[in-house]
């Protein structure tokens, strides 16, 4: 969440950060109030301590005077009360504050481009030259039919729609793209981690998916456990409520873990095929840094990324998100589209963000430097999506007989 301390010595320069982030003017109106009434409280319960402590120090001046202290110590005493009164006022107000904190998003970097929407979005560069093909380039749901990779009918059978069955050669594929990605990230120095596909409420609290985001989650029910929306959620946590040492950092780590999203609010959009469905698979990566490291990581877990497609073969671009488009979470985000030659056009097959101190205040993940606590920086990528992948390499490897060429770097786990 954002820093409250920053919000009460600077509201407008923080509500001014928050609207280019296309926050709404009652969302700042009620953080405004908000703000104020704590500000209000706390004047109040330092005005009524300060009373206090004055009249706490008559009791000795009154007995060297011989003086009667009953009623100084009535008033003592009814003070005491309005004092705990004004403590409970100032207690609920920064409730109230911390409840529409959690729901306000981070603060964009100075230097993320201004925009409405994805289309303001800033291209950094392209990287590998889209294939060309004599025939007309099929899209993957086609080219997974034909081949048998993926039945989309059984997946709606077994569960409902956007649930398909990877079958053959195409879940050969699958398990190989993952054991390719973890190996790949693993040699950048990214250690491997296996976390549980089920989290609590608090580990999502702590990286920003709930309150928010709610709606979009799996909840199981009688139980505050939901299913993972990506493994971003409990790598991160790993270290929730830990105090580490600054010459552990960076920590940079990845895992494997389907993902699940009821994608709320999305239909009508890719709807047809693997783009976006209810279960996918993603490799993901995460690193917990301090502040003086985070821009140097976030650069190598971009180029980590960018690097994994290329060895694949497949043409991406690096695109640098404006504040319209920008996550919950993110500071700053570069997204990394694959080119699909059926679509004919970049889709995301990853996004990095860094999120600065945003997820560790809420989830309270520190560092100890020269006798000091200080919130750690908190990173995460695709590094891949798995299916977005497979997308990827049916397309921009399919020959006019529709079959599909295997990447080289692949075969041997196949």
């Amino acid at each position: 969440m954002i820093d409250v301390k920053l919000l009460q010595k600077n509201f407008d320069e923080t509500a001014s950060a928050l609207m280019r982030k296309k926050v709404s003017a009652e969302m700042i109106a009620e953080l405004k109030t908000a703000n104020e009434d704590l500000k209000i409280a706390k004047l109040a319960y330092e005005t009524m301590q300060a009373k206090q402590n004055e009249l706490s120090k008559l009791f000795g001046h009154y007995k060297k005077e011989g003086k009667s202290t009953d009623d100084l110590k009535v008033e003592v005493d009814t003070n005491k009360l309005l004092l705990n009164e004004l403590l409970d006022t100032q207690r609920a107000a920064e409730d109230a504050l911390d409840a529409i904190i959690m729901r306000v998003p981070n603060l964009p970097d100075a230097n993320v481009p201004d925009g409405a929407d994805e289309n303001d979005n800033i291209e950094i560069k392209k990287v590998l030259v889209p294939p060309t093909f004599t025939f007309t380039a099929k899209e993957h749901w086609e080219l997974a039919e034909a081949n048998g990779w993926i039945d989309f009918e059984r997946g709606v059978k077994l569960a409902k729609s956007r649930f398909s069955v990877v079958l053959g050669m195409g879940a050969r594929l699958e398990r190989a793209l993952i054991n390719f990605m973890l190996d790949f990230n693993r040699e950048r120095g990214f250690m491997e981690v296996s976390v549980p596909m089920l989290v609590n409420r608090h580990a999502l609290e702590g990286t920003g998916q709930l309150p928010k985001f709610e709606d979009d989650l799996f909840k199981i029910e009688d139980e505050e456990l939901f299913l993972i929306p990506t493994a971003e959620v409990p790598i991160t946590n790993l270290y929730q409520d830990e105090i580490l040492n600054a010459t552990e950092l960076p920590i940079k780590m990845c895992g494997y873990t389907s993902c699940f999203r009821k994608e709320a609010g999305s239909g009508g959009r890719d709807v047809r095929g693997m783009i976006r469905q209810h279960q996918f698979h993603k490799v993901e990566l995460v690193a917990i840094t301090r502040a003086d490291q985070s821009d140097a990581v976030f650069k190598d877990m971009v180029a980590c990324a960018s690097d994994l497609l290329s060895a694949l073969g497949l043409p991406h671009r690096l695109v640098t998100l404006c504040t319209g488009d920008l996550g919950f979470g993110a500071a700053k985000t570069v997204d990394l589209e694959v080119w699909l030659p059926g679509q004919n056009t970049y889709r995301e097959i990853s996004s990095v963000s860094n999120t600065r101190d945003f997820q560790a205040r809420r989830a309270k993940i520190r560092y100890k430097e020269e006798g000091k606590n200080l919130l750690a920086h908190t990173l995460n990528g695709s590094s891949l999506a798995v299916g977005r992948t497979m997308v990827a390499i049916m397309e921009n490897f399919q020959q006019e007989d529709g079959s599909i060429v295997i990447p080289a770097v692949l075969q041997k786990y196949l």
